[in-house]
């Protein structure tokens, strides 16, 4: 994995997360973020609604697959680029791995449930048949501070 090893065009789409998430702080959501790029465009965007929602699996993650997914009109991603401001949890890399996303690039380090290399790598375990390539911590500082703040205000 490459650790902050951030392009130009990941800051982008990192940036575009970063929106959304604000966007979901501003909804009361846990500020999450998520794009879909593939062919150097947005096919899928998304932030967290689990409140909005009610639902605890409306993680900003899964609605840009299930999006990207409508958009393309395939059941597979594998030559996109999932773009998330938070690690990957184990729900969402289960989603990432079923959908065979080719790419996951995230912000902030998640070390109480996150699944690309914080608190277990599922998104690269071995024995299973499909693993990403996982590119972490771009705009870290960025993407952590937003989750520090959203949270600080709620104490």
């Amino acid at each position: 994995m490459r650790r902050g090893g951030a392009t130009s065009a990941d800051v982008v789409w990192m940036e575009s997360a970063l929106r959304l998430a604000r966007a979901a702080a501003v909804r009361g959501e846990v500020p999450v973020g998520a794009v879909v790029v593939r062919e150097g465009r947005i096919i899928a965007h998304a932030h967290n609604e689990t409140v909005h929602r009610r639902d605890p699996t409306a993680h900003a993650e899964v609605l840009a697959i299930r999006g990207a997914l409508d958009a393309v009109g395939e059941d597979r991603l594998i030559d996109a680029t999932l773009y998330v401001t938070l690690e990957p949890c184990a729900q969402c890399a289960g989603a990432i791995i079923l959908a065979k996303v080719a790419t996951v690039v995230f912000g902030a380090w998640d070390n109480r449930a996150g699944m690309a290399g914080s608190v277990h790598d599922l998104l690269r375990h071995p024995r299973l048949n499909h693993r990403p390539e996982v590119i972490g911590g771009v705009l870290a500082e960025q993407c952590g501070e937003l989750l520090k703040d959203f949270f600080r205000a709620r104490r």
